[in-house]
């Protein structure tokens, strides 16, 4: 019984690590810093001037992550977002996603 009790304990630790290491938080300012190519369509403060484009600011980082992963991948079909994409590493990626996410959404008409 003992062993089965360390053993759950065992496997219930590894699969909360596994999960934590899965999505790792990025880093805002280091996302602002990288994201200088980003600003041309979404701006500076993630919201876009051009209606094409969405708003960034104020979106969930988990959402923004995935997406970009999804970019990469091609499983979200963009041409000009899977060239951004295509060299971000999931630090950047993560980066990215803490700064976009970290800006106040801005209701405004366009």
């Amino acid at each position: 019984m003992r062993k089965m009790t360390l053993m759950m304990g065992i496997v219930g630790g590894l699969i909360t690590m596994l999960s934590a290491s899965a999505w790792a938080a990025g880093d805002p300012e280091i996302g602002k810093q990288k994201a200088g190519a980003c600003f041309a369509c979404h701006n500076v403060n993630g919201v876009s001037t051009i209606g094409i484009y969405p708003n960034l600011a104020g979106q969930y980082e988990d959402y923004l992550f995935e997406a970009l992963k999804a970019y990469k991948s091609g499983k979200r079909q963009d041409p000009v977002m899977f060239g951004m994409a295509a060299n971000l590493s999931e630090e950047d990626m993560a980066d990215l996603a803490a700064y976009f996410s970290s800006l106040k959404h801005l209701d405004i008409a366009r």
